[in-house]
């Protein structure tokens, strides 16, 4: 798979720490919801450093968006935050993955899980289910620090035919019953159960999709319809 030349033609900002940003993507040909791709900056004195993140949208075959958040410690996030410019480049290899991934012909249940900026594949299949005008049954579970690290939280609330349901683990906004913690048993009340056998996605830091997944198992899920993605600092 060849690198391509992208150019930044939109920046966003998300929520305080992150950005979604728009590549214009010649020779791209298209994606489904919930793969990556590789991203690879070069730096003036050559130095190169390759990061993989998901796609945040799949509309169009030479448009790749993603959204990024910063991990200040980071080498590339800091960068395609804080300096990146509308049309600056960089280069893209993919679409990469054929396992994560939900496809519009799909109608059965679908159960997603997000954890923090975990969303993004998440917030992709949202997207294609409502390009698609698909009927499949879609819920959500979004576990975010507060109403201001949530990436979306209007788009995805106001998504017809996708229950979503918030959990916060530090400061819940007024009025909401739940209180602060994270992901627990009772939060799976929200969700399909066994029973209806959905197809599960779950995505996150990696000690929050362990989690969520011994929690699906713990309720009876098969194993076999749990697809997890997870990440960590690089």
């Amino acid at each position: 798979m060849t690198w391509l030349v992208a150019e930044v033609t939109e920046i966003v900002e998300v929520t305080a720490s992150a950005r979604a940003i728009t590549l214009r993507v010649p020779g791209f040909r298209g994606a489904l919801a919930g793969q990556h791709v590789d991203l690879r900056l070069t730096a003036d004195d050559g130095y190169q450093a390759v990061r993989s993140y998901s796609l945040a949208d799949t509309a169009l075959d030479d448009v790749v968006e993603l959204a990024v958040d910063r991990v200040d410690d980071g080498e590339v996030s800091p960068y395609l935050v804080d300096v990146l410019e509308v049309g600056d480049q960089m280069e893209v290899r993919g679409p990469l993955g054929g396992f994560f991934v939900w496809r519009p012909e799909n109608v059965e249940p679908v159960q997603l899980i997000a954890g923090g900026s975990g969303i993004v594949p998440l917030a992709a299949m949202v997207r294609a289910r409502r390009r698609a005008a698909s009927t499949a049954p879609f819920r959500l579970t979004y576990s975010v620090r507060s109403v201001a690290d949530a990436f979306f939280a209007e788009e995805l609330s106001a998504s017809a035919g996708v229950d979503t349901t918030w959990v916060y683990t530090r400061e819940p906004p007024p009025g909401h019953a739940r209180p602060a913690g994270r992901l627990a048993p009772a939060d799976l009340a929200s969700t399909f159960g066994p029973s209806q056998d959905p197809a599960v996605f779950v995505c996150g830091p990696t000690g929050f999709v362990e989690a969520a997944a011994a929690l699906l198992l713990d309720a009876g899920h098969d194993a076999a319809r749990i697809r997890t993605e997870r990440f960590g600092g690089a």
